[in-house]
C-alpha cells in the first residue's frame, strides 16, 4: 500500500477518535463551534465535529467552599477578624451564565461577602457579634443569593466559622471573665462559711440545751438519792442533821478515792489527815444544830410579834 494511503488512514483514525470525548460525573462541558457557543454536554460519552467544535471549558457541578477573611470594626470601636465560609455550586440549568457571565466567580463572591459583613458588623457591639453570628451569616447568604443567581450560582449555605478580636481585647476579655469567676467563687465560699457558722452555732446551742437538761436530770437524781438515803438513816435512829452530815462526809471520801485513782493527777488536798473527816462531821452537825436553833428563835419571835 502506498505511503499516501497509509497517511490518509492514520489521519482519519485520529480525526475519528478526536470526535469523541468523555465528560465526568457532576461536570458540564461547554462546546463552541468556530468560537461561538454551541451546546452544553453532561456526563457520559459525547461526540463533536473534529476541527469544527472544541471544548471551551468545563465546570464542576459539585458543592464548593470559599473561605473569606474580613477585618472590620464593631460599634464599640473594636477591630475584629471574621472568617466566613460560603458553600455554593453551579446551577445545572444555568451553566451558560456561570461560564460566560463571570470570569472569576471567587472574586465576585468575596466582594459581596466583604460588602455585607462591613455593613452589618459596624452596627453591633463585640459581644453582639458573637451572639448574632448566625444573623450575619443569614444576611450574607441573602445578599449573595440575590446577586449570584443571575450568574448561574446557587448559594447553599454561609457560615461565620471564626471571630477573632484584637489580641489586647481578647486579653482584657479573659481578665474580665477570670475576675467574674473569682467573684462568683468568693460568693460561694462566703455562703458556705456562713452556712457552716450557722450550723455550728445551732449544734452548739443544741449541745448546751442537752447538757443543761442532763445536768438538771443529774441533780434531780442526786436529790432523790439523798432523800432516800436520809429516809434509810432515819429508820436506824439517825436524825436528819446527822444523816446529812454523814452523807456529805461520805461524798467527801468518795471524791478523794476517785482523785486517787487518777494516775496523771497532780492535785493535792490540804488538810487530808484521818482526823479531818471526824472534825468535818462534828462541825457540820454543830452548824446544822445552830442553824435549826436560829430558825426556831426567828419563828418564835415572829409569833410573839403577831400576838401583840
Amino acid at each position: 500500500m502506498p505511503p499516501f494511503y497509509i497517511l490518509i488512514i492514520v489521519i482519519s483514525v485520529v480525526i475519528l477518535f478526536a470526535a469523541f470525548f468523555v465528560v465526568k460525573q457532576q461536570t458540564a462541558a461547554v462546546i463552541e463551534r468556530f468560537g461561538k457557543f454551541q451546546s452544553i454536554r453532561h456526563s457520559g460519552l459525547q461526540m463533536k465535529i473534529p476541527l469544527v467544535d472544541r471544548i471551551a471549558g468545563k465546570l464542576t457541578l459539585k458543592i464548593q467552599q470559599l473561605d473569606v477573611i474580613i477585618e472590620t470594626k464593631t460599634l464599640d470601636d473594636v477591630f475584629v477578624k471574621l472568617k466566613v465560609s460560603v458553600q455554593y455550586k453551579v446551577i445545572r440549568e444555568k451553566v451558560y451564565d456561570a461560564f460566560y457571565k463571570l470570569d472569576y466567580p471567587h472574586d465576585q463572591i468575596t466582594s459581596f461577602v466583604f460588602d455585607v459583613v462591613r455593613a452589618e458588623v459596624p452596627k453591633m457591639k463585640l459581644d453582639d457579634v458573637f451572639v448574632k453570628k448566625d444573623d450575619i451569616a443569614i444576611a450574607v447568604k441573602r445578599e449573595l443569593q440575590e446577586y449570584m443567581t443571575d450568574y448561574g450560582y446557587d448559594i447553599i449555605k454561609t457560615l461565620v466559622t471564626d471571630i477573632d478580636p484584637d489580641a489586647q481585647v481578647k486579653a482584657a476579655m479573659n481578665r474580665i471573665n477570670a475576675a467574674d469567676r473569682e467573684k462568683t467563687a468568693a460568693q460561694f465560699e462566703g455562703d458556705a462559711q456562713r452556712i457552716l457558722i450557722v450550723e455550728r452555732a445551732k449544734a452548739e446551742a443544741e449541745s448546751k440545751r442537752l447538757q443543761g437538761q442532763g445536768i438538771a436530770d443529774q441533780r434531780r437524781e442526786i436529790a432523790r438519792g439523798l432523800e432516800e438515803s436520809v429516809e434509810v438513816l432515819n429508820k436506824v435512829g439517825i436524825n436528819s442533821q446527822e444523816a446529812s452530815a454523814l452523807i456529805v462526809v461520805t461524798q467527801h471520801y468518795d471524791t478523794l478515792q476517785s482523785i486517787g485513782q487518777e494516775t496523771n493527777s497532780n492535785l493535792i488536798l490540804l488538810p487530808n489527815s484521818p482526823q479531818a473527816g471526824s472534825q468535818m462531821l462534828n462541825d457540820m452537825v454543830a452548824s446544822f444544830t445552830a442553824s435549826n436553833q436560829i430558825g426556831e428563835a426567828m419563828k418564835q419571835s415572829k409569833k410573839n410579834k403577831n400576838e401583840k
